[in-house]
């Protein structure tokens, strides 16, 4: 796998010097955004403005998103949820960075007596997911929520660390990020080359049509920072999101390269029936050996620059010269 070496060590230093601001505890920050420990500042959020400690102390997180940033900027929540699909965090972040972290349920059903024991000084979350509850959750603890999750990542990324007082972590980690995309493509063999390597990313999900990503989710924009070309079929995608099918139209999923996931149990999700598919066995990106399972927790659910910085690395292992 080659390109790894100095670009995982870069994202991995800048990573790391953002969490040495401070211990693992909830919100000590070290950076000069809490000067005025003990004060507060205002935040812009979904939901208009927001005061928040100046150091907040104990953390709370009600998304994937949300646990990946606070921890990429060194603050390790008291609390945080978990997806349907799993009972527990995101299996990619190190697992001291999230031993202790009480779990609060299901992400779209949090335990709002759980929250409220922990006493916490700041909640982080969305209003896509839990807009429903925030006067509850803000008679708990100032809550800043962004107004979505996916695809403007990079925005809700700042909210969080100015919410956190951590906007000079938040620098590093952009940086580390940038620096280290920019030698993935390299290491395609340059910013042309990698715009004629056509990809697809499908995610068979229970419940659900199998999805063939567009240009406007968390994914997406990795590959775009990458110059990675899109096949045809992603630019059909619903509001840019994604593009559905069913197992019978899989061959629609068909490109250069393909990586795919699984949210689920992979039969109840038909992963196994497509996989086994004639169509599926007969697509170019399969007859060329071009096709990589993946994380389903790391490429579509971590929305996260530390989730972001593997995803590199995987492309970079899979896709350069």
């Amino acid at each position: 796998m080659r390109g790894l070496g100095a670009g995982a060590l870069l994202l991995a230093s800048a990573l790391l010097l953002t969490a040495c601001g401070s211990s693992d505890s909830s919100g000590s920050s070290g950076s000069g955004d809490d000067a005025a420990s003990g004060g507060t500042r205002t935040v812009q959020t979904a939901m208009g403005e927001v005061k928040v400690p100046a150091s907040p102390q104990r953390v709370v997180v009600l998304d994937t998103a949300e646990l990946d940033s606070a921890i990429t900027l060194g603050v390790k929540p008291v609390g945080a949820t978990h997806t349907a699909a799993e009972t527990d965090f995101l299996s990619y972040l190190p697992k001291d960075k999230v031993a202790g972290i009480k779990n609060l349920g299901e992400m779209m059903t949090p335990n709002m007596e759980a929250i409220a024991a922990l006493k916490p000084d700041l909640i982080l979350t969305s209003k896509i997911r839990h807009a429903a509850r925030y006067d509850a959750l803000s008679k708990i603890a100032p809550t800043v929520m962004t107004e979505t999750t996916g695809y403007p990542w990079k925005e809700n990324f700042q909210v969080h660390a100015q919410a956190l007082g951590r906007t000079a972590e938040a620098k590093k980690a952009v940086d580390a990020y940038e620096a280290r995309a920019a030698e993935v493509t390299t290491g395609l063999g340059g910013p042309a080359k990698a715009a004629a390597t056509k990809v697809n990313v499908v995610r068979f999900m229970e419940g659900a049509d199998v999805r063939i990503y567009g240009k406007q989710n968390y994914i997406a924009t990795i590959l775009a920072d990458v110059g990675l070309g899109r096949a045809p079929i992603a630019d059909r995608a619903k509001e840019g999101f994604s593009y559905d099918v069913s197992p019978e139209k899989i061959d629609l999923a068909d490109a250069d390269v393909i990586f795919h996931s699984t949210y689920g149990d992979p039969e109840k999700a038909k992963q196994t029936q497509t996989l086994s598919s004639g169509l599926w066995k007969n697509m170019k990106a399969v007859k060329d050996g071009k096709v990589f399972a993946t994380d389903d927790e790391l490429w579509i659910q971590g929305i996260g620059y530390t989730a972001a910085g593997k995803i590199l690395d995987e492309l970079s292992g899979h896709l350069a010269d």
